[in-house]
């Protein structure tokens, strides 16, 4: 991406007449912890190589200037209006995070600003959330607001509440933020405590095929399996007054109130909190070096997302099934909200390309659906591009 850096920065200069500084802000995996976020639960994400790079400067007036490069496409507005959302959904995100900045009561001049990315679109790698935190740590050192990355991505998240109308957990934006080169965090989604954790996957790689699809059945989803996990809380807490989420009952609190819930509320319940013990032992493997142990958790935790908690596909399964069946292969599962997006996989260096052969080839001859291919290693969250 160098290259494309440097072509950019001569553009901006060319059509500016100023030098940019350059900021990189990274999308994000998550390792394990899936659907763990919204019921106050541990997840393990780190952010990625792939990133946006937002190139910005002063514009010595009121009236600021987005370009989107990959798109484009640019908006002109003034940063004194009042500023609401408007039709072109990639503006909401850089507003949202501009009416963040003004709620804090920092006062934001005008500016121009260009922006790239590598992070392929509509992957699950969290584009939006990269855009949210490079910008919001652009204005921080242009402006010299000296904001926390914590609070950097708090509003990130609140940005894209306001503004894109999406009402996500804070996972995305925090890895952004936070993330740490060869190493995961783990973060407590309650109360946003956080420690690092070695990511050395030694002889083996982080491999993500794309399946290409993503089903509608995600949005409305997503809301049924929240509601099914508070409902589970209601009838834990008969047995065990304590439990505000699930992220505080044990499995043992789950049998005892077993009779009193629906079949279904008991296997949404039951995934969720097996998967905070997955992210718990997870943890402890990478600690211990246990690469193997790793990888044999990822495959539980797509058995319980595509078993119990039903959020998996056809397509994701075969990616997995195809992929299993290779040496070389020791874990993997989907990734993601579900019903399409990608699967994380370790592989075994050596075999890597003999298994993304296999992979690329067999799920065409399946399913008809060309999957696309990311090797992706684990980098330091948003910052000043070097």
């Amino acid at each position: 991406m160098s290259q494309d850096i440097e072509e950019v920065k001569r553009i901006f200069i060319e059509r500016f007449g100023s030098e940019p500084l350059v900021i990189r802000a990274p999308g994000r995996i998550n390792i394990i912890g899936e659907h763990t976020d919204y019921n106050d639960g541990f997840v393990l994400p780190a952010a990625i190589d792939l990133a946006v790079y937002l190139f910005i400067q002063k514009s010595d007036t009121d009236r600021s200037k987005l370009m989107a490069l990959n798109l484009d496409e640019s908006y002109s507005f003034c940063t004194q209006d009042a500023l609401v959302p408007v039709k072109q959904d990639w503006v909401n995100f850089f507003l949202g995070v501009i009416d963040q900045f003004q709620i804090a009561g920092h006062n934001i001049e005008g500016f121009n600003l260009m922006f790239t990315s590598d992070i392929p679109i509509g992957s699950g790698l969290s584009s939006s959330a990269a855009l949210e935190c490079g910008f919001g740590q652009a204005l921080s050192e242009l402006f010299d607001l000296q904001v926390d990355k914590v609070e950097l991505a708090k509003m990130g998240q609140a940005a894209e509440h306001k503004f894109a109308g999406v009402k996500c957990g804070i996972m995305d934006q925090f890895a952004s933020c936070m993330g740490r080169q060869d190493h995961v965090v783990k973060l407590d989604c309650r109360s946003l405590e956080y420690e690092f954790y070695p990511a050395d996957f030694k002889d083996y790689e982080l491999v993500l095929f794309d399946s290409n699809v993503k089903h509608n059945l995600a949005d409305s989803q997503y809301n049924i399996r929240r509601s099914q996990c508070e409902e589970g809380v209601k009838v834990i807490q008969f047995i065990n007054s304590s439990v505000a989420s699930l992220r505080d009952a044990t499995l043992d609190d789950l049998a005892r109130a077993q009779s009193e819930m629906e079949e279904v509320v008991y296997r949404r319940c039951k995934y969720v909190i097996e998967e905070n013990i997955r992210v718990q032992a997870v943890c402890k493997a990478l600690q211990c070096g246990n690469i193997e142990e790793v990888g044999n958790l990822l495959l539980e935790t797509h058995k319980g997302l595509r078993d119990d908690y039903e959020v998996s596909c056809k397509e994701l399964d075969t990616l997995i099934e195809i992929a299993s069946a290779r040496d070389g292969h020791i874990g993997g599962r989907m990734m993601g909200g579900g019903f399409g997006g990608c699967t994380i996989n370790l592989i075994e260096k050596r075999k890597v390309n003999d298994v993304i052969t296999e992979v690329t080839k067999r799920y065409h001859e399946i399913l008809g659906i060309e999957t696309k291919v990311y090797r992706v290693a684990i980098a330091n969250g948003v910052g000043r591009y070097n």
